[in-house]
């Protein structure tokens, strides 16, 4: 049993490497940042030029890997994230920083691209289910390891800067020694926003607008701790522990969604999260353990929505277009990955610190109203004709990840 997941395994290091630099590198610039005076507009354009990147990567990066291979390609990467890791670390300023992270962006998305297709290459219909959890289980486990990191370092010297430039160089070893034969060729990534819209436009509104919400926390977040001046340490564990609790809350509201009209649930959810955002605002907390606590319970419903609307895409979805639905899905979150740092940063800028619930709220408002507004148009999925849900994450995936979804295995196999 272990030889057949020894190649998986060797993947899978590569890929907790790659997460680990990337959690510690998206932490550490925001704390570097409002460090250096930068401003909050910045600190939120940081995280849209790294959306972007990545959008564009998912896009490009395809013609790249066919053209190099799926070896030198991956190594190219990892080369260039560990050099705009460091050069971020030398080159201190607002314009060069953002200029780098669309680079590292792009980078993540190649990288992850080879990876997730490896990896689906490897799997096979009877241990796809395996894969695709160990796979969730190093994701989750090594963003925060690598967020953890900064709470034992001090983000105004250079140091973290080269810890992130040694973790993205570990993660092109296992890749690079393997002897295992590259997978078939990437798949050209195509957005097909018509073909969308038909088949669930509920789903096609919410990947955007978790999108917005999700990019406002994931790119402000840490902005936000700064300026309610909580300790570094309370940052990162905040941070965290949002992702985390938004990950042990997917399986038991997927499987209520599994047992009523999903689209209950995404508005249910949708609005206790605005109310929650909106309670952090209004009771301006200030102590750290009560910040955390109140950020990791708006987590835990903000996280759960993406999967959600993706499964009840699917329901609609014929199997063998469910890859194509979900990855489709996922560059709609990319894209309001982009809007939402800058909405954020505007109203962190011209109310307070905690703005950015504002900005989180209204997102999350507008999807429950829209959400609702679908529900009278059209009739529910009825129960036994859907697919089952399943966890899965949006940041740092690829439309690459949606083929190694299990609910593909019987269109991809």
């Amino acid at each position: 049993m272990f030889a057949t997941y020894r190649p998986i395994l060797a993947l899978l290091r590569g890929t907790a490497f790659m997460l680990a630099a990337s959690g510690l590198l998206s932490l550490l610039m925001p704390l570097r940042g409002q460090a250096e005076g930068f401003s909050t507009v910045v600190l939120g354009l940081l995280g849209t030029a790294w959306a972007g990147g990545f959008v564009a990567g998912c896009f490009l990066a395809p013609r790249l890997v066919r053209r190099a291979g799926h070896v030198r390609a991956f190594g190219t990467f990892a080369a260039i994230s560990a050099i705009t890791a460091l050069l971020t670390g030398l080159m201190i300023s607002e314009w060069s920083w953002l200029v780098l992270r669309v680079f590292t962006g792009f980078t993540t998305a190649g990288s992850f691209m080879i990876i997730e297709s490896w990896l689906n290459e490897r799997a096979t219909n009877a241990n796809r289910g395996t894969v695709f959890a160990l796979y969730m289980m190093v994701t989750y486990a090594s963003i925060m390891v690598g967020q953890m990191v900064v709470a034992y370092s001090d983000v105004t010297t250079a140091s973290l800067f080269m810890v992130t430039g040694i973790l993205y160089c570990f993660s092109l070893i296992p890749t690079a020694v393997s002897s295992q034969a590259s997978p078939r060729p990437l798949e050209d990534v195509a957005l097909d926003l018509r073909g969308l819209y038909a088949n669930s436009p509920v789903s096609l509104g919410a990947c955007l607008l978790i999108g917005v919400a999700n990019g406002s926390w994931g790119t402000l977040g840490a902005v936000y701790g700064a300026r309610i001046e909580i300790s570094t340490p309370e940052i990162a564990l905040m941070m965290s522990l949002v992702v985390v609790a938004g990950a042990a809350m997917q399986m038991p509201i997927g499987r209520i969604s599994d047992m009523t009209d999903r689209r209950y649930v995404l508005a249910a959810g949708s609005v206790v999260a605005a109310l929650v955002g909106l309670l952090i605002f209004l009771l301006t907390p200030r102590a750290g353990p009560v910040v955390i606590a109140m950020t990791a319970c708006y987590g835990a419903l903000a996280y759960t929505l993406y999967p959600v609307a993706v499964a009840h895409a699917n329901d609609h979805a014929r199997a063998e277009d469910f890859a194509k639905v979900s990855s489709g899905l996922l560059l709609l979150y990319g894209f309001g990955t982009m809007i939402g740092p800058i909405l954020g940063s505007a109203l962190m800028s011209y109310t307070r610190p905690e703005g950015l619930f504002v900005a989180t709220a209204i997102a999350h408002f507008a999807l429950a109203a829209f959400t609702v507004l679908r529900i009278r148009r059209r009739a529910a999925v009825p129960v036994g004709d859907r697919e089952a849900f399943q966890t899965m994450p949006a940041d740092r995936a690829t439309p690459e990840a949606a083929r190694l979804d299990p609910r593909t295995s019987n269109s991809e196999n």
